[in-house]
Parts: structure tokens; sequence; C-alpha cells
């Protein structure tokens, strides 16, 4: 088979995984939405906070009766009343009067202003002494000063944060209609593979790549499934594959996935009544013979059976695919986030491949410093004391010590 000769770039894979949907949506209280991703626009029923309040402890006042006041030449001021919290004051402020008033009291009609309190000395029980002005609409939340009613307030596809649910509590907003959290089905594979709980004997590793898959997609907001270990046997992993289609809306199979004449992944998937290859091979290291097909709209992925290849492949590439298939808006591939530092060394890389490698963040004298953590690509060893990943591109034979390169972190 000659699919490694038609590797795909990470460009053209993230365009692959553009194809993919959000696995449907569900409705769910707001106080249980946190990290959720909002499967429609939420638009404001009502204006926010809906009546004009104070900002600060202090005095409500017509704001032009304080105008040229100073503590060599104080205004004064009738107070004629004091606001009740949660409550309307009936007590109208006019020319010379002030009532007093706390943070987030209602002002009172004919007020246009707020003096703090830090200005203000009473004289007496009913005489204030004012030496600051204010300017109309100073220390004062309008009544639509958060939000207008008809206003699209949370977006769709926005993945909700604290802040978001108190905007839909201040709103009475108390559903939220949301996308189901994918569920991926994943499967390791490979003879030599035992459960973690179990003693190993020669030529067997325990299976850490349901640990650190499962981890990734629950960290991105996913479900997982455990289907189980696999060994190298066509009819087993098949039926394990078709099973886990069933109950996920994707399928992750660790190992089998180099070419050659273990290429079992391959040859089960394509056994598959409507599977479609979309992807054998592609051009990045760790993590070139990586598979990713569909079966009929449901993602299947391959990963290489190396614990820190399978791992890279998930961060560069499956997020993208996570991101899809959560909602959110913003799917993205590639460096996203991260710091900036600078380069410890050299490192020489092979033309015509994005080659991702780890690091581990240090303190410098004038900015972070990344020490590439070099190992091959079956030890665990090398991501564990990795703090990130640095990208070099296709058409780049290396970075330079003192470069500065954009670090995604682990």
């Amino acid at each position: 088979m000659d699919s490694f000769f038609k590797v795909k770039t990470p460009e053209e894979v993230f365009r692959i995984m553009d194809q993919f949907s959000p696995v449907g949506e569900e409705t769910i209280l707001f106080e249980k939405a946190l990290a959720r991703v909002l499967s429609e626009d939420i638009v404001a029923s009502e204006d926010l906070p809906g009546f004009s309040r104070s900002a600060m402890d202090g005095y409500a006042v017509r704001a032009k009766d304080t105008f040229g006041a100073s503590e060599s030449l104080p205004a004064f001021f009738e107070v004629i009343g004091e606001v009740a919290m949660g409550k309307i004051c009936k007590r109208s402020v006019g020319e010379g009067q002030a009532v007093k008033i706390s943070t987030g009291g209602m002002l009172p009609e004919g007020a246009d202003g707020v003096v703090m309190v830090e200005y203000c000395h009473p004289l007496d029980e009913t005489t204030l002494e004012v030496t600051r002005a204010v300017s109309p609409l100073e220390n004062i939340i309008q009544a639509t000063d958060d939000y207008r009613k008809g206003e699209k307030v949370l977006n769709k596809g926005q993945v909700l944060r604290p802040q978001d649910l108190g905007v839909m509590a201040g709103l009475g907003r108390l559903e939220a209609c949301v996308y189901r959290r994918p569920k991926v089905a994943i499967i390791s594979t490979g003879d030599e593979i035992v459960p973690a709980n179990e003693r190993t004997r020669a030529g067997q590793v325990r299976d850490m790549n349901r640990y650190t898959l499962t981890a990734f997609c629950q960290r991105a907001g996913a479900k997982c499934i455990h289907t189980g270990l696999c060994p190298d046997d066509f009819g087993l992993l098949k039926a394990m594959v078709v099973e886990s289609l069933e109950k996920a809306d994707t399928v992750w199979i660790s190992g089998g996935s180099s070419v050659g004449t273990r290429d079992l992944t391959l040859k089960v998937l394509e056994a598959l009544p409507d599977f479609e290859l979309l992807v054998h091979g592609i051009s990045i290291s760790p993590g070139k013979p990586t598979i990713i097909g569909k079966s009929g709209t449901k993602p299947i992925i391959g990963l290489p059976g190396q614990v820190a290849s399978a791992l890279v492949v998930a961060e560069v590439v499956l997020t993208r695919l996570l991101s899809k298939l959560s909602g959110k808006k913003n799917a993205f591939g590639g460096f996203q986030s991260g710091v900036e530092a600078e380069l410890s060394r050299n490192i020489e890389s092979a033309a015509g491949r994005e080659d991702y490698i780890r690091v581990k963040l240090m303190s410098g004298k004038n900015s972070l410093i990344a020490e590439p953590v070099f190992g091959k690509s079956g030890l665990i060893s090398t991501l564990a004391v990795a703090d990130g990943l640095i990208q070099i591109g296709m058409n780049t034979e290396g970075l330079y010590r003192g470069q500065k390169v954009h670090v995604r972190l682990l």
C-alpha cells in the first residue's frame, strides 16, 4: 500500500476535520452548564440591571447643584431621607436636596449623580456639606448599562464561563440549550498490552494510552467509553469497533496504524460497509502513521501505539476534532495558546514535515527558556518532564539557540 506516499499536511487535516458536525443538543439547568457549549444565541429578555442605581456609597443629588464645590468652598444640601436597599425611594430629589444611598441602591427620582461618602460631611441630621463636584451620571449604573432588552448577550458556540452563568442568572434564564458532550470510545490494541493493574511478563507493557487519551478527552470536555483491550486479531477488533460505533460519537484506536504487515487497524476499518478513508499518514513527527476516516458521519481515528506519538497527535490534531464535535465556535487546530520562550539550543529538522518538539520551561534572565526534551516516541518519561510542545515548520531546517518560539502548554 502506498498511502504514506500521499501523506497530508496538518493544514489539510484541519480542513478535513471541519467537515464533522456537533453531535447533538440538550437542555440543562444553567447552573450546571459551566464549560458547556451553547447551541443557540441568548438574547436579553429584559434590561439589565433594569433600573438606575448607585455604584458607590454616598448621597444622591442633582449634579448641577454640586458644580463649583471644593474643600475651600463646599456646597450645602438638605438631607431628605435614605434609600432602603431593594426598595423604591418615595422622595424626589429637588434643588439643594440629597438622599443617602448605598452601593446598589435604586437612584431616587430627580437625582442624576452620586457624591461619594468620602466627600460628604454631615453637619447635623439634615445638613450635608459636599466638598467635591460630580458630573451628571457620575457614580451611577444606568438601567441598560449591562444589557438592553433584545440585545444578544451570549453567542452560539461559546464555552460558558462563570461570568456567563452570572449573566444568565441576572436575566432569569434558568435553562441553557447546549451541545452534548461528545462520547469517545477508546480501544487499545496489541498482543503485548495488558491492563494497568496487572503484573507484566517479559515482552508485555501496561496500557498507558487508555489513560492519557481519556484524560485528554476529559480535559476537552468529552466523555470517554473504554471498550477494552484488543489483541492483534481481525475478528475481535472488528467486533469491538462495531460495538464502539453504536455507543460513541467517535472511535479512537491506538496501535496498528503503521504501514506494513501489522497494519491491522486499516484492514478492519476498510471491512466496515460504510467506511471512508480520509487520511493515512500526516506529515508530522511524531505521529506520521495516523489514520483518519469516517463510518457514516462518525470519525474514526487510528493512532500510533507509542504513547508519546499518540498524545502529540491528540494535542495537535484531535483538539480540533473535539472542538467541532462539541460545537465550539472556534475549532482550533495547531498552536492556539501558550507562552513565548527563548530556545536554549539549536534543533535540526527534516524538510517536508512539521516537527513537534517536547520542551521544558525554565526561568531565564529576561524571558522563559525552552529546553528541548529529546527521546524516542515510546518513552512516556519525555512527556512527563515536558511542559509543552514547539512546532518546527515543514519548510524549516531547524531552529536556533536564542530564537523566540511559541510553546503550546501540555
